[in-house]
């Protein structure tokens, strides 16, 4: 979503608020997938293969890790692993999470800002129901987001800050975008940390809303899945029920548009475009009508 919007709106106007319930310590490094992979998206240097990580990748340490016997279903790419020893490193030295992600933005050539939503702990956790706990990457990689879900919490979400810059960048935004992503584990975490949720209300005409769902299905991760396993109908008009408190409008795609009269019962203005960003120019013109909708 952000790269269509920064084929139509000049870079230096746009601002990406982004989610850190995903974070993990893993050998000891600091490592941020969802801050990385719209980073290496934006700089055109995303591994399409994987989905994740750097194209070009090579996997010598995940390999001689592995045959050591150490812990390895947490792949990261040698080249990756260059960033998570930076990040780690300028942390260390007191550097913030922000001011980390402006530079590695500016070291790929990406012109616009990314803000973690917060610099406090933030960690998504899964509780299954047998009682177990699992925390992001251990539901999404190690199990394959394969195993039911009974309930989702936001540990630290309380205590936790909004990032430099978050707030303002809500109250000041000429449009505010809920990209197409997981409701339950990619929209929520953001909307946990304390004022980003009342932001969001006092802008609520100014929120357009992307659907995640295509025919009651979502078209890469477990967001229909999940929206089940948590008691919410898995249908535009879910989504709608979902974000009708802090967003005025829903975008869901032509093959829905029979959804549309759910949607506006929830309160809600609906657009049917075209929500499918296979390719450079899809994205480009979802992000128009994003802006015009």
């Amino acid at each position: 979503m952000l790269r269509g919007l920064s084929m139509v709106v000049p870079a230096d106007l746009l601002c990406g608020i982004v989610n850190v319930g995903d974070d993990l310590v893993m050998h000891g490094l600091r490592i941020c997938p969802d801050l990385d992979t719209i980073t290496y998206t934006l700089a055109g240097l995303d591994n399409t293969e994987t989905g994740w990580g750097l194209a070009g990748e090579s996997w010598r340490v995940m390999e001689e890790l592995s045959a050591l016997g150490g812990e390895s279903w947490f792949s990261l790419g040698d080249r990756d692993l260059a960033t998570h020893l930076y990040r780690t490193q300028r942390l260390a030295a007191g550097g913030s999470l922000t001011e980390i992600t402006a530079e590695l933005l500016a070291r790929h050539g990406v012109g616009l800002r990314l803000l973690p939503v917060t610099e406090d702990s933030l960690a998504t956790v899964f509780t299954t129901p047998d009682g177990a706990s699992l925390r992001f990457q251990e539901y999404f990689v190690k199990h394959h987001h394969s195993i039911e879900v009974s309930s989702v919490s936001f540990e630290g979400a309380e205590a936790a800050r909004p990032g430099a810059g978050v707030l303002e960048a809500i109250e000041s935004a000429d449009r505010i975008v809920i990209s197409p992503s997981n409701p339950m584990i990619s929209i929520a975490p953001i909307l946990a940390v304390p004022g980003v949720l009342e932001a969001l209300r006092s802008r609520r005409d100014d929120v357009v809303a992307v659907s995640p769902l295509i025919g009651g299905k979502a078209l890469k991760g477990p967001a229909d899945r999940l929206m089940g396993e948590l008691g919410h109908p898995v249908s535009n008009g879910g989504i709608a029920s979902l974000y009708r408190e802090f967003a005025a409008t829903l975008l869901i795609d032509f093959s829905d548009a029979e959804d549309a009269a759910d949607v506006i019962d929830h309160n809600m203005d609906c657009f049917v475009t075209n929500t499918v960003m296979d390719s450079p120019e899809r994205s480009e013109t979802l992000a128009m009508a994003v802006l015009s909708a």
